[in-house]
């Protein structure tokens, strides 16, 4: 990816950033600064005979705005029902708000200024007024006013409302945070690293870097400030250090470094088709998360068992709508297909917290997102939404019967019920229609929540397998926002009651018998992995550049060493104490093939 690493010094002085080391690997290149910020409005001076022509863009935009939210209002109603809907007819009051439009004209005749520069004075006088009222009502007004605007204005200046994250050729995205929604449609080919000024090493943006196999370093102070679009950088993913304008005996020193890289990648490689298998043939099975179905060539490529995590919610914020069942079919039935016969396991939407769609989630922002209505809350609420993808999924099942389904952020037994009636409700519909699915699909229940956890032994009497996500658990555990950076100190997968918590889950898979999985961003660190196969698990999911890592360690592994690991850290009182345990335990294994940056 990163071509020749020796470059010529520049004039810059070099400048040297720390922040949290989140994905591995060693690249040089340009800087592309992405903000989330509003588009810089322009402002420029008219003459009287362009008035009417400004008038006209103005009565345009407000048309195309009109238009796309009517869109928006009937796809929503449609699929989310009437109340949910309602919350777009305050913004087309908005549009027909005769103050409004004969205000911004007014400013045009009087300041002699473009459109979007007078539309702009006059929207912001209006939320300032509204926001300072005591009144819940027309404080809520105010961000209707300002949800309208900022389409309004882009449509007067012509830009894309879902979104402005693309470039053509290879370069760094630096930004304050990455969202789902904006690497949705992201021409992955071009990213060289990630670098962020939030966010921690389970963000969206982390998860990203190692699926696309690029360095990550994120929790960057200031960083937007200190990088300019012309800079061109190296990031070191596994130190968590960003030169700006490195110097050549820099760039020198990293041209060695990635040397020894290439032959341990190369090593590593030798294991991508090999059956991961301890020392004392202890099998273990690695599969892939991935987000659609063009990502099966690297599943196979890096000898993964099959999907262990698809994650659907990215379909949706591709295209920022809800896809119909037949869009989703084809979707599913695709990943089926190229899967077979290994097993592919689809997750059912997980929308909410980070995953926000423009559009339709009902009711304003929420203070707590992480806490409130998503994943299947959302489903369960709902129904039309939810029942067009478990239909898809069925029908996807027909042929390879190797698809599985996985019900995410299930916290009590009432929940994993209601979600299996619709899963029924399913079946039978499709049975009416003559349309077939497989009759003995395995469903899955995601353990994200404490709660579920508690309860895992009540829980399994309505699933087939469950599945870890070490990511939710370790932060509702820890009552830790994971993508808060305030707070990314806090965030502790190997804190003493994340894991017992999991420990306790192994185990009562193991009574109920039961198959438990692991997936989040754990279940790919060579770190972590030993002292999970020490709790008793066999089976994990995570990103898929990391398998052919994970079976070289693996294949170094006794299974009473890390038993006896796992023993240690479930008496250990720190965190601190069980991290140590898990990297001595990881030297001893892999030291021989590691090294050291040369000074």
């Amino acid at each position: 990816r990163i071509g020749a690493i020796i470059m010529s010094s520049h004039i810059s002085e070099e400048i040297e950033l720390k922040g949290i080391p989140a994905s591995t690997g060693v690249a040089v290149g340009p800087a592309f600064v992405y903000l989330h910020s509003e588009p810089e409005i322009p402002v420029y001076e008219i003459c009287e005979v362009q008035f009417k022509e400004e008038e006209a863009r103005f009565e345009d935009a407000l048309l195309k705005t009109r238009m796309q939210i009517s869109e928006i209002r009937n796809e929503v109603a449609e699929k989310l029902g009437e109340s949910e809907a309602q919350i777009f007819d305050s913004h087309l009051l908005v549009i027909e708000d005769q103050a409004l439009i004969e205000e911004t004209i007014k400013e045009i005749e009087v300041t002699k200024r473009n459109v979007e520069h007078c539309f702009n004075n006059v929207s912001q006088r209006y939320i300032a007024f509204f926001e300072q009222l005591d009144d819940e009502y027309f404080k809520e007004r105010s961000s209707d006013i300002f949800d309208v605007t900022k389409r309004i204005l882009k449509n007067l200046m012509g830009l894309d409302n879902k979104g402005q994250l693309n470039f053509e050729t290879p370069r760094f995205i630096i930004t304050d945070d990455l969202n789902p929604s904006d690497t949705a449609g992201l021409e992955k080919d071009n990213v060289l690293g990630i670098i962020t000024e939030f966010g921690g090493r389970t963000s969206h943006s982390v998860i990203l870097a190692r699926a696309l196999q690029v360095p990550a370093v994120v929790g960057i102070e200031n960083l937007i400030s200190k990088i300019k679009p012309e800079d061109n950088l190296l990031i070191d993913g596994y130190e968590g250090l960003v030169y700006i304008n490195p110097k050549e005996s820099t760039l020198h020193r990293y041209g060695k470094f990635k040397q020894k890289l290439e032959k341990l990648h190369k090593v590593f490689g030798e294991f991508a088709q090999t059956k991961p298998e301890t020392i004392d043939h202890e099998k273990i099975v690695l599969m892939a998360n991935i987000d659609n179905a063009e990502d099966v060539e690297t599943v196979k490529v890096n000898g993964a068992d099959g999907v262990g995590l698809f994650r659907t919610e990215i379909m949706f914020l591709r295209s920022n709508s809800f896809p119909s069942e037949e869009e989703q079919y084809q979707e599913y039935k695709k990943l089926a297909l190229a899967m077979a016969p290994q097993t592919a396991v689809i997750r059912t939407l997980d929308l909410g917290g980070d995953k926000m769609l423009d559009k339709g989630l009902g009711g304003k922002k929420e203070e707590n997102p992480f806490m409130g209505f998503r994943a299947i809350r959302f489903c369960l609420k709902h129904t039309q939404v939810f029942k067009d993808q478990l239909r898809a999924i069925l029908r996807a099942s027909s042929e390879t019967k190797n698809l599985k389904l996985l019900y995410p952020m299930i916290c009590g037994f009432r929940e994993l019920v209601q979600a299996n009636a619709h899963l029924n409700e399913a079946k039978n519909e499709l049975k009416a229609e003559g349309l077939a699915f497989d009759e003995n699909i395995k469903v899955g229940c995601m353990i994200e929540t404490p709660s579920a956890a508690m309860i895992s032994d009540i829980l399994a009497e309505e699933c087939d397998f469950f599945s870890i996500g070490t990511n939710d658990l370790t932060q509702y555990t820890l009552a830790v926002d994971r993508v808060n950076n305030k707070i990314a100190d806090l965030y502790e997968p190997c804190h003493p009651g994340v894991v017992r918590i999991m420990s306790l889950v192994l185990k009562t898979g193991k009574e109920k018998n039961i198959p438990v999985s692991i997936c989040g961003e754990i279940a790919s660190d060579p770190v972590y992995v030993p002292l999970l196969m020490g709790l008793g698990c066999t089976e994990f999911s995570g990103a898929p550049s990391m398998i052919p890592e994970l079976k070289c360690l693996i294949s170094r592994i006794k299974t009473a060493d890390v038993k006896l690991l796992a023993e240690k850290a479930l008496t250990s009182r720190r965190s601190r104490e069980i991290l140590a345990l898990m990297r001595d335990y990881q030297s001893s294994v892999m030291d021989d093939l590691m090294f050291e940056k040369e000074s």
